[in-house]
C-alpha cells in the first residue's frame, strides 16, 4: 500500500514516541549518518504534537533528556532545533506521516550537490526500492527531490512543501550540500526507508564512478 494513503495510530503516547525518536537517532549515530551532533529525528504522538530531538543534543548517545514535545500546529518549542520547523510541516501537510528522520550521510550530500541543477536524483531499476512502502519491483523509478540549501528554514519547509505536493509518490528529499529528509508511517518504517536510502544512494554513487 503507498504510505501516502495510510495513517498512522495517533494513540501512541509521549514515551512511545520518545522511544522511536533515540530508536532511530541512535541507528543513525551507530552508522556515521549524524557526525557532531547533526541530524535531527521525530515521532508523531498524536495530530497536534510530535516527539522531536532538541536542539545540540548528541544523537548517537540519545536520551528521552534530548527529546522535546512540540506543537505541530502551535509556537516553536524555545528547545527546538532550527530545523524543527521542516519536521512540522511535513506533519501538518501529509497526516499519514508517523515518523520523521533527518541524516547527514556522506552519499546522500555529495549527491546532493552532484544533481542540484537537475533538481534529482533519479534512483532506477535497483532491487532494494522495493524497500520501500508500497514499491514491489525493481522496474521502478523514483526521482528523490533536491531542494536548495537555506538558513530561513521556515522558508525552506514552505518550498519543500510546494515541491512534495506536485509529486505522486516520495518517500524523502535533499537539502543540496546538506543531507536527507526521509519519513514514514511509524519509526520502524522509517529506520527501514532510511537504510534503504543510504544503500541506494551509495550504490547510485558508485555508479557514476565519483565523476
Amino acid at each position: 500500500m503507498n504510505p501516502e494513503k495510510r495513517a498512522p495510530a495517533l494513540d501512541e503516547s509521549y514515551s512511545d514516541a520518545a522511544n522511536g525518536v533515540i530508536a532511530m537517532a541512535r541507528f543513525a549515530g551507530a552508522r556515521g549518518w549524524v557526525p557532531a551532533t547533526s541530524g535531527n529525528f521525530s515521532a508523531r504522538i498524536d495530530r497536534g504534537r510530535a516527539a522531536l530531538t532538541a536542539t545540540g543534543a548528541n544523537k548517537a548517545e540519545l536520551t528521552e533528556a534530548g527529546v522535546i514535545e512540540a506543537e505541530i500546529f502551535g509556537p516553536k518549542h524555545p528547545r527546538a532545533s532550527a530545523e524543527a520547523p521542516l519536521h512540522l510541516a511535513r506533519y501538518r501537510n501529509a497526516p499519514q506521516i508517523g515518523a520523521i528522520s533527518h541524516i547527514h550521510s556522506m552519499a546522500a550530500t555529495v549527491l546532493s550537490r552532484r544533481h542540484e541543477g537537475a533538481g534529482y536524483v533519479r534512483l532506477e531499476g535497483w532491487e532494494l526500492l522495493k524497500a520501500f512502502s508500497g514499491v514491489e519491483t525493481h522496474e521502478t523509478v523514483l526521482d528523490v527531490p533536491i531542494v536548495p540549501n537555506d538558513q530561513d528554514t521556515d522558508r525552506l519547509a514552505d518550498v519543500v512543501e510546494q515541491r512534495l505536493a506536485a509529486l505522486d509518490r516520495a518517500y524523502g528529499y535533499l537539502i543540496a550540500g546538506h543531507g536527507l529528509y526521509v519519513w514514514g508511517a511509524n519509526a520502524a518504517e522509517t529506520v527501514r526507508h532510511m537504510e534503504a536510502f543510504d544503500f541506494l544512494l551509495n550504490a547510485q554513487l558508485h555508479e557514476e564512478g565519483f565523476r
